[in-house]
């Protein structure tokens, strides 16, 4: 079973309610209409009414089951605009630029999701990142004792000996575009807890480079990783997070236990990794693009990390297949993990 199976079944137990910002576009439909009729919760299509209700015709899509809401005409607007004015970015615009700027159907899910009126969120199909990731970042609150806001990828394909039974956490692949050692601590710290939070298996955090372990070597972007790597060591054990990290690694010994064994490096994640943390987004981007191609590997996300809701940013390139799988998993990650794998998980 996949783990978009798994995750699936999870929420036909403990359903949700995740609002997609772009209700019309075809993939969404697509997606919404699969997640109702797994009954894993309410999908909530923000948009013109008419529009999503023609596109849905045209596709053969029932729509029973979902939400359709069109901003502009919600209960939520005036409440939504003045809530919107007390928030640090926001503070300054006139009430109109408020009113537009509530409008953006980007801002108006990030609200939604912000006052509890949905569990998760999903936006970025028709729009560029920054427009899908800027109401996130200025709305919703970082978790406690995290600075830095991220994204993670997961990766899933049929070599079931890699990673979680063939699942690959991969982070950051959208955000940051070159990240300190601090910001690459935070990123390794809360990819980790995503990860055990959706596979309730130990994450084995392998901090990523061009060489590993290497002694002579003093390059900025090595010294880089090697102080990510204790900073999130000590990180985790003041916080109690249970994973394991080691670096600087290459990619292979990282994956490879036959490759880690013939370089000489031993220990929990030498060639058992499931989570891959990039030095850069340059590298990280490259990376999981080539594998989704290249691959043929299912790639589902950017699921947004470090922030204290669950969200995704999807790609505009992305299948209703990978737009379906972001929402298993934003979904999943709203469900308390005491009710995902009981109080012994």
């Amino acid at each position: 079973m996949s783990l978009i199976e798994r995750l699936s079944a999870k929420l036909q137990r403990h359903p949700k309610r995740v609002v997609f910002a772009e209700g019309a576009d075809p993939r969404i439909l697509q997606a919404a209409r699969q997640f109702t009729t797994r009954k894993m919760g309410v999908p909530i299509l923000l948009g013109d009414r008419a529009t999503i209700k023609e596109n849905a015709g045209r596709l053969d899509i029932n729509l029973e089951g979902m939400r359709i809401i069109e901003p502009e005409n919600s209960d939520d607007f005036d409440d939504f605009v003045k809530r919107l004015e007390t928030f640090r970015r926001y503070k300054g615009l006139k009430t109109v630029e408020t009113r537009e700027a509530v409008k953006d159907p980007s801002t108006f899910s990030t609200l939604m999701l912000a006052t509890n009126r949905v569990d998760a969120l999903i936006s970025g199909a028709t729009v560029a990142a920054s427009s899908a990731l800027r109401p996130l970042f200025r709305i919703i609150p970082r978790h406690t004792g995290v600075k830095t806001a991220s994204s993670l990828l997961i990766l899933e394909q049929e070599n079931k000996s890699l990673g979680f039974d063939g699942v690959l956490f991969l982070a950051d692949c959208g955000v940051i575009p070159d990240p300190d050692a601090e910001q690459l601590s935070d990123i390794a710290i809360t990819t980790a807890k995503i990860a055990h939070h959706l596979t309730n298996t130990l994450p084995r955090v392998a901090m990523l480079s061009y060489s590993s372990k290497s002694v002579n070597t003093h390059h900025t972007a090595i010294v880089k990783m090697r102080a990510a790597t204790e900073l999130a060591r000590q990180k985790a054990k003041s916080a109690g997070i249970p994973m394991e990290i080691d670096g600087e690694l290459q990619v292979d010994a990282a994956l490879d236990p036959t490759t880690a064994l013939t370089k000489g490096i031993e220990g929990p994640v030498a060639g058992r990794a499931n989570v891959l943390i990039f030095p850069d987004l340059n590298s990280a981007n490259i990376a999981s693009k080539l594998l989704q191609i290249v691959g043929n590997s299912n790639l589902y996300g950017q699921v947004i990390t470090g922030l204290s809701k669950p969200a995704a940013e999807i790609s505009r390139g992305s299948s209703a297949h990978n737009v379906f799988g972001a929402a298993a998993i934003v979904g999943c990650q709203a469900i308390d993990h005491r009710l995902l794998y009981g109080d012994d998980g």
